[in-house]
């Protein structure tokens, strides 16, 4: 799956309502790595949409992505940290504050009301872009290949 089609598999969950942002983002990656962990582990995911069940704080898209990296880069119990977890995360939440002014979710849709459909295609394109970007993070670090 080449970066592209991530953003649009990610898109596709959300905007169909198949999922939420930060679940659309963890499955997404999920099937990007190979179905690495069972499905089921997107139900980590379910508590963070629009900012931490609703509380409008840290971007749903923003944590799914981070629990995303997780996936890659975390480690197990008794590991040492793995040098590029903290940073890469930093930079996922540098890349979507610089292209969306905030990672605060209720700053990121104060424009919109919040049940119309212009504020979901806002959210869904914000979910396809984390998902896209970690696939290309991770295609540069030679952690998945482009199929």
């Amino acid at each position: 799956m080449d970066v592209n089609k991530v953003r649009e598999v990610a898109e596709g969950y959300f905007d169909r309502g198949e999922f939420f942002c930060s679940e659309a983002v963890v499955h997404t990656i999920n099937e990007l790595l190979g179905w690495k962990f069972p499905q089921e582990v997107t139900k980590l995911a379910s508590a963070f949409p629009v900012g931490l069940g609703k509380s409008g704080c840290l971007c749903g898209a923003v944590s799914g992505g981070g629990m995303a990296l997780g996936m890659v880069y975390g480690r197990n119990h008794g590991d040492a940290m793995d040098e590029k977890m903290l940073p890469i995360a930093a930079d996922l939440h540098d890349h979507i504050k610089n292209m969306y002014g905030s990672t605060c979710c209720r700053v990121m849709v104060k424009n919109y009301v919040f049940q119309s459909p212009e504020r979901k295609a806002h959210c869904v394109k914000i979910t396809g872009e984390v998902a896209a970007w970690i696939a290309d993070q991770l295609i540069k670090d030679g952690r998945v290949e482009v199929k």
